[in-house]
């Protein structure tokens, strides 16, 4: 039994989204949560968030489900779109830059026993 939860349009590069998720691929949901609560990183509560909310559509896929059991089996990034933005630049020219989005996805399975 594996549920999934994604977080799409994250206003953060996936590289750096990237470092925080590659934290808690394969550990237990308790000591993932454990893990991201004490990641000095900005997109740590979010990923936090999308781990949560995957343990809930477990818990409500099926109902005999043992929390503890539990353990991220897929964690991954995947790029959004791009906001193209422009920041003036000397004797009338323009640079252009990219405000990039990430997609989070977090799938959690329960360990046979």
């Amino acid at each position: 039994m594996e549920a999934k939860a994604e977080a799409r349009y994250i206003r953060v590069s996936p590289q750096k989204a990237r470092l925080v998720v590659d934290l808690i691929r394969g550990q237990q949901a308790g000591q993932a949560i454990t893990t991201l609560r004490t990641t000095n990183k900005r997109i740590a509560p979010t990923v936090e968030k999308v781990l949560k909310s995957a343990i809930a559509n477990a818990q409500n896929l099926s109902e005999d489900v043992d929390v503890d059991q539990l353990y991220v089996s897929e964690a991954y990034v995947h790029e959004g779109p791009r906001m193209k933005r422009i920041r003036p630049a000397p004797m009338g020219r323009a640079y252009r830059y990219q405000r990039r989005m990430a997609h989070i996805v977090v799938k959690v399975a329960e360990k046979e026993s």
